[in-house]
């Protein structure tokens, strides 16, 4: 490799819970470098959470619905000859989380409710229980996998 390997930056802990994820979250959510409004957004989509499940605080099931939409295998496109071929490869633990979040927000965003936060919640509850839009994504991210095994000697 001709460039040496670019730094990690790391992230300071959120205010509220004192978590580094928490805020990697956050700036994920973020538009427009409001980083108030997003960090506003993810606590009171925690606190919904928190009243719709009374036995488990909502960090925990946060945490929990990042573990279920975290993919462990993904396909990527590799020429070989002529044809392309979709070949499943280990996902890395940072590039999991960063797809976990990715898929939450995108799809806690299409959802049909009133405020940003009750969507945020209410995809938060679907995937730690194991359903939702998102949960579904990495459902089909494993299934596609599953289907291309045949090609994975040509992983690089």
């Amino acid at each position: 490799m001709r460039r040496r390997k670019a730094k990690k930056i790391t992230v300071l802990p959120d205010p509220r819970f004192q978590d580094a994820q928490v805020t990697k979250f956050v700036n994920n959510l973020m538009y427009d470098g409001k980083k108030s409004l997003a960090f506003k957004i993810f606590y009171d989509a925690i606190d919904i959470v928190e009243k719709k499940i009374e036995d488990v605080s909502g960090l925990e099931t946060f945490k929990k619905a990042l573990e279920n939409v975290a993919p462990p295998v993904e396909v990527r496109s590799r020429r070989v000859g002529g044809a392309t071929f979709q070949i499943p490869t280990p996902v890395r633990e940072s590039r999991k989380n960063s797809l976990a979040m990715k898929w939450l927000i995108g799809y806690a965003r299409k959802r049909n409710e009133k405020t940003m936060a009750g969507k945020l919640a209410s995809e938060i509850i679907a995937a730690s229980k194991e359903e939702g839009a998102a949960y579904k994504k990495k459902e089909d991210t494993l299934r596609m996998a599953e289907a291309n095994k045949a090609f994975s000697h040509f992983r690089f």
